[in-house]
């Protein structure tokens, strides 16, 4: 398996980063906070191809390969924007076959509980949100009341959304798969995102441990700090590894896509909460004030994991899914 990036994805992924060094700086994201949203930036995302690049009405929609570049380069710069939720959106409606749609579209990671879809990342600034409600993919406008806008540690404008009235998309074991396969897309590039904000949280931390100095010495030196910053880039490694295996699935069709992108957000979330952990760590008592950056990648790595019902929801998944390839096998 060769993950050798393309002339083409190294174009996507200079230009992305590029761009977002310019538009998403940590000036930007302090200032978008508390709600984490910033328009400019998502209009600039917008004038770049995003979400329009993940879907079939402009020819042949990008890959997940593709999109995981992006949701990697928006991670490493806490983009304040919902690239991610809106690409998946983007994603699902095309194969529902409906691709007439130009307004803010999120995704509901989490199934609705009594008609509710709650925690929903983004809803606080998105016009609609596609969910899975009682055995239906729903789509409902979000009116912006009381339960929104969440302000929340994240910066990741999380509200809740009444589905009253929501107009089904689609129902039944077809919706059921549908909505997997988003699902599973969600989990990848949101693991994609884990690991742009757990290399970049990374090298705060190593820089600072280069500067910082102690007994006459970088504190970078001593013995029990680096094996922990290197434990931690081990981790971040690994998971970019299981990060694009799981987009290679998933553009291949293979059977073991929705076990990945399970494996690969399991792995992601605690990758890169150790490595901002780590960091912050390096950081001493200066990593919990405001005014260092790392705390900024510390909030955003434990929010994303919680979105999916944190680590532990996603390794249940794998286990599900190897027992039942278990079974399967021994038919």
């Amino acid at each position: 398996m060769d993950f050798t990036l393309s002339t083409e994805q190294l174009d996507l992924r200079a230009g992305l980063t590029a761009l977002l060094a310019d538009h998403s700086t940590p000036e930007r994201v302090r200032a978008a906070e508390p709600l984490g949203f910033d328009p400019a930036l998502w209009a600039v995302l917008g004038e770049f191809g995003f979400p329009q690049l993940a879907s079939s009405r402009e020819g042949a929609p990008a890959g997940l390969a593709e999109l995981v570049i992006a949701a990697q380069a928006a991670g490493a710069c806490l983009a304040s924007a919902p690239l991610v939720e809106t690409v998946v959106a983007t994603r699902l409606l095309d194969r529902l076959g409906r691709t007439d749609s130009a307004d803010l579209v999120t995704f509901s990671p989490r199934p609705a509980v009594a008609g509710v879809a709650r925690t929903v990342p983004w809803a606080a600034v998105a016009d609609r949100v596609l969910a899975w409600d009682g055995g239906r993919i729903v789509a409902s406008r979000i009116g912006h009341d009381a339960d929104c806008p969440k302000q929340t540690m994240s910066g990741l404008a999380i509200g809740h959304v009444d589905l009253t009235g929501a107009t089904v998309l689609a129902s039944g074991p077809e919706a059921a798969a549908l909505f997997d396969e988003a699902l599973a897309d969600w989990r990848v590039l949101t693991a994609a995102g884990l690991v742009g904000i757990g290399a970049a949280g990374l090298r705060l931390g190593v820089e600072y441990a280069k500067t910082r100095h102690q007994f006459g010495q970088p504190i970078g030196s001593f013995q029990a700090l680096a094996h922990q910053l290197a434990d931690a880039a081990t981790l971040v490694d690994g998971a970019e590894l299981l990060v694009l295996e799981a987009a290679w699935a998933g553009d291949t069709g293979s059977t073991r896509r929705h076990g990945l992108a399970a494996m690969a957000f399991a792995f992601a979330v605690r990758a890169a909460g150790q490595a901002a952990d780590r960091s912050l760590h390096a950081h001493g008592g200066y990593g919990y004030t405001m005014e260092y950056d790392i705390q900024l990648y510390f909030r955003r790595a434990k929010a994303l994991g919680l979105l999916g019902s944190g680590a532990g929801a996603a390794t249940d998944a794998v286990v599900t899914l190897a027992l039942a390839d278990t079974d399967e096998g021994r038919r």
